[in-house]
């Protein structure tokens, strides 16, 4: 059902989450969730239009991730995967009437009880159509998905399932907890969507029989994909003339660009299919301080990533975002680490390009906040591959429908585009040879009461043959080299590459000794 037709603003009939008694395995769990949906079919609500939730608390914690990878052998799409940052807000859990609450950590999905899909640019219509079956009393019913990069720009083909925005509320959908897990289910129906309860219902049983109640983590059970051949689009050559073009109207007199963000689509060909739940898996151990996701509509490769860069979190009116700029590698020792990382502080072109990032968010959460704050001002983040200037930006909705507009000022940010916007995404439209699709798009949930985006960088598209498509960019200012630039793109996009190499990708002890 997509939930795109119909009155955007037209109240459900019925909006509930229903929790039922804690089970000691998943196997259990998912006994006693699909009893409960044969229940529901007996008593069916009276309204024509709903959204029910029915969950079940397991008392290990299991792996999101691993539950979704033990779900490949049928490969259920629409699936979808989002694993927050260590910041992740603390949410209820169980009875949403006590005053025990829990992190979740990640959540993994399959089906979905209801899409929002369309072809035309995001708008306040389909936020409100997405919001229709949301409620600050379910606050696990969340939508999950992604919105293109610059909706003007022509679909390609490896991108056309996505349309302009795809998001999903999931049919079965595993939680992971800090302490606990969860597995759950949802009915979405719609009698002016041409979607009834009975059929709502009749579509949820048909995915949770095919759900697998065995969890384990499948550690090398398929083959590594060994990269045979890659390819750049711009090559090198034509990279040199776009940062060329770009300096040359970045130093015009009469020209408003200050910076402008140039990406590149690596399409790596590899030796077997790529399994790209294996490579979130693979991603986890750099995954720190960083978020992770999955999402892949039917009939569509899977757009997964492991990016730093947070767009946003609302909860209720307060909204945080970032700044995030300037690149430097992480140092082989602890001295050469901090000498790389005080550079990367000192350095007037990087100052200067996280400077354009930071205050333009500043001027974006102020036209819809009626108070912000930063703090810090301008500091280091370090990942295991690489590290960034950052600074935090925090500020106080004056209602919560101001979250529509907080999407749509803020992306795309500086850091992804450029400064002017306009100027920056008009130059990117002419010189940029390929679509970069979702890459570099707000990824990540709507919920009732809260909402959560990451900016789709470091990111990839694994296509249903042999290989994927990589991306990466970098921000061009005044006093950019592009062979320095290329070679940062070599190393945003070194997290992938590495698992198509024969050589051991980044393990727990080699992170222990680059501390994040």
């Amino acid at each position: 059902m997509n939930g795109c037709g119909g009155d955007p603003r037209a109240p459900l009939g019925t909006t509930e989450t229903r929790t039922f008694p804690e089970a000691a395995t998943p196997a259990l769990a998912a006994d006693r969730l699909n009893s409960a949906l044969f229940d529901l079919k007996s008593i069916p609500p009276p309204s024509d239009s709903g959204i029910i939730r029915i969950e079940v608390p397991i008392q290990q914690r299991i792996e999101a991730l691993d539950w979704l990878r033990c779900q490949s052998h049928n490969l259920l799409l629409p699936r979808c995967y989002f694993s927050g940052r260590d910041s992740t807000p603390l949410i209820e859990n169980g009875d949403h009437h006590s005053d025990h609450k829990t992190r979740l950590v990640s959540v993994a999905g399959l089906g979905s009880s209801v899409f929002f899909r369309d072809l035309s640019p995001f708008s306040l219509d389909d936020w409100h159509s997405i919001k229709r079956f949301l409620s600050k009393k379910c606050p696990l019913i969340r939508a999950y998905g992604a919105i293109r990069f610059d909706a003007g720009y022509k679909i390609a083909p490896e991108w056309k399932g996505f349309g302009s925005f795809y998001f999903m509320v999931p049919q079965v959908e595993f939680n992971e907890f800090e302490g606990s897990s969860m597995i759950a289910a949802t009915i979405a129906w719609d009698n002016a969507l041409s979607r009834t309860y009975e059929q709502a219902i009749a579509a949820v049983e048909a995915t949770m029989w095919q759900v697998s109640s065995v969890v384990r983590r499948l550690n090398g059970s398929t083959p590594s994909a060994v990269l045979l051949h890659q390819t750049h689009v711009p090559d090198k050559s034509s990279w040199d003339s776009a940062v060329k073009r770009a300096l040359e109207l970045i130093n015009r007199k009469d020209s408003k660009l200050i910076k402008v963000v140039l990406a590149r689509s690596s399409r790596a060909l590899t030796t077997v299919a790529i399994d790209p739940l294996e490579w979130l898996t693979s991603l986890q151990v750099e995954g720190d301080n960083a978020y992770q996701f999955c999402l892949q509509p039917p009939d569509s490769p899977a757009f997964i990533g492991n990016t730093p860069e947070r767009l946003f979190y609302r909860n209720r009116l307060s909204v945080c975002s970032e700044a995030l700029a300037g690149t430097r590698a992480r140092g082989g020792s602890e001295f050469q680490d901090l000498q790389i990382g005080q550079d990367l502080l000192s350095s007037p072109k990087d100052h200067h390009e996280f400077s354009v990032v930071r205050e333009s968010i500043r001027r974006k959460l102020e036209t819809v906040c009626s108070s912000t704050l930063i703090e810090p001002y301008k500091a280091l983040r370090k990942l295991p591959r690489v590290q960034h200037l950052y600074s935090q930006l925090t500020g106080s909705l004056q209602k919560e429908d101001d979250e529509f507009k907080i999407l749509s000022s803020l992306h795309p940010t500086p850091a992804v585009c450029g400064d002017p916007m306009e100027e920056a995404r008009s130059l990117i439209s002419e010189i940029e040879m390929f679509d970069r699709g979702m890459y570099a798009g707000p990824v990540g949930w709507f919920g009732g009461a809260e909402s959560e985006f990451a900016v789709g960088i470091r990111s990839a598209l694994v296509t249903k043959g042999a290989g994927a498509l990589l991306y990466a960019g970098t921000g061009i200012v005044e006093g950019s080299d592009s062979s320095m630039e290329w070679q940062e793109l070599q190393l945003k996009t070194s997290q992938f590459t590495k698992l198509m190499k024969l050589e051991a990708p980044l393990t727990y002890e080699t992170r222990e000794r680059i501390e994040m």
